[in-house]
C-alpha cells in the first residue's frame, strides 16, 4: 500500500488513502482522492508488463477491457520490491445480476477482438502442466491428502491431454473470465486481470463463467465445455492447496471443489485415470 501511494504521489496523483478492494496473490487498491486503481505484486512474481501491453492492444481492437489510468504513462512502476500498475477506477453500476446473455455477448466481443491481436502467449496446456507440477510436489502442497492428490493428478493429466489433442480451433483467450474478473459499469461489462491470457479453445474460457453463459454463446461444443469445466475445477482446486496461496478460506473451498470434481466425473462417465 505504501509503495502504491508513493508511486502515485510521485506522478502527481494525490493518494492520501488506499482502500483494499481485493487481497489475494495480488493486491488491488483504490487510491483516493485521485480515484485510481492500483495493482500491486512482488517484482519477482508479476507479469505486469505483459498485462499492460495486452490491455492497450485489446482496447485498440475494441475489446471490452478495463483501461489504464490515462493521466500517467502506461508502464510498470517499481518501488521497494513491488511492481505497481495504475488503472482507471470504475464506479460500480447500480447493482443487478448480470444476465447470462449479456455475459456471453461481452465474452464473444472479447474473443472477437482477441482474434485480431497477435502476441506470444502460452497454450492452455502449459497452465495445466503448472498445476500438475504443483500436485506432484509434496513440498509445495503439504496439506493435500494422498487420495485427493491422485484424483487431481489423474484429472489434470487425462483431461488436459484429451482436450489438447482434439485438434479444434484455438485462439487467444482471457484465461480466467470468471465473475470476479468482470466489472459491471455504466459502459457495460468490462474484463480485468489479463495476466492469465493463453491460447486454446473458447470453451476453456467459458468453463470459468457461470454455466448458463455457455448456453448463450454461439457455436459451443457442449461436450468439450463439460470437459473444460472439470479441468478448470481441477486446476483452481490445485492452486488452493499451494502452501503460498493467500485466497481466504482456500482449503475449505478446495475441499468443496474436490467433491464437485468427483461428482462431475461420475455424472459424465469419465475415468480420470485415462
Amino acid at each position: 500500500m505504501a509503495a502504491a501511494r508513493s508511486i502515485a504521489s510521485s506522478l502527481g496523483l494525490r493518494a492520501d488513502d488506499a482502500i483494499v478492494l481485493h487481497d489475494s496473490n495480488k493486491l488491488t487498491l483504490r487510491l483516493l482522492p485521485c480515484d485510481v486503481l492500483a495493482r500491486v505484486a512482488p517484482v519477482a512474481h508479476q507479469t505486469a508488463g505483459f498485462e499492460i501491453e495486452l490491455a492497450q492492444r485489446l482496447a485498440e481492437s475494441g475489446c471490452p477491457v478495463a483501461a489504464l489510468e490515462p493521466r500517467v504513462e502506461p508502464r510498470v512502476h517499481e518501488r521497494d520490491g513491488f511492481a505497481v500498475t495504475l488503472w482507471t477506477y470504475y464506479e460500480p453500476a447500480t447493482p443487478h445480476e448480470v444476465s447470462p446473455a449479456d455475459y456471453a455477448a461481452a465474452l464473444e466481443r472479447l474473443h472477437a477482438g482477441m482474434r485480431k491481436v497477435d502476441v506470444p502467449t502460452p497454450r492452455f496446456t502449459d497452465r495445466v502442466e503448472q498445476a500438475q507440477r504443483l500436485v506432484a510436489s509434496r513440498d509445495r502442497t503439504p496439506a493435500l491428502a494422498d487420495a485427493d492428490r491422485e484424483l487431481l493428478g489423474d484429472t489434470l493429466r487425462t483431461l488436459g491431454r484429451a482436450i489438447g489433442e482434439r485438434g479444434g480451433a484455438e485462439q487467444l483467450l482471457h484465461g480466467e473470465p470468471h465473475p470476479g474478473n468482470v466489472l459491471t459499469t455504466k459502459d457495460g461489462l468490462l474484463f480485468v486481470d489479463l495476466e492469465t491470457c493463453c491460447r486454446g479453445p473458447v470453451e476453456f474460457d467459458l468453463a470459468h463463467a457461470p454455466e448458463e453463459v455457455g448456453r448463450h454463446y454461439p457455436g459451443v461444443d457442449q461436450g468439450l465445455l463439460r470437459e473444460c469445466r472439470i479441468l478448470m475445477l481441477a486446476m483452481v482446486t490445485t492452486w488452493r492447496w499451494d502452501r503460498d496461496d493467500r485466497l481466504p478460506n482456500g482449503h475449505r473451498l478446495a475441499a468443496e471443489w474436490l467433491s464437485q470434481i468427483r461428482a462431475a466425473l461420475d455424472r459424465d462417465g469419465l475415468d480420470a485415470r485415462g
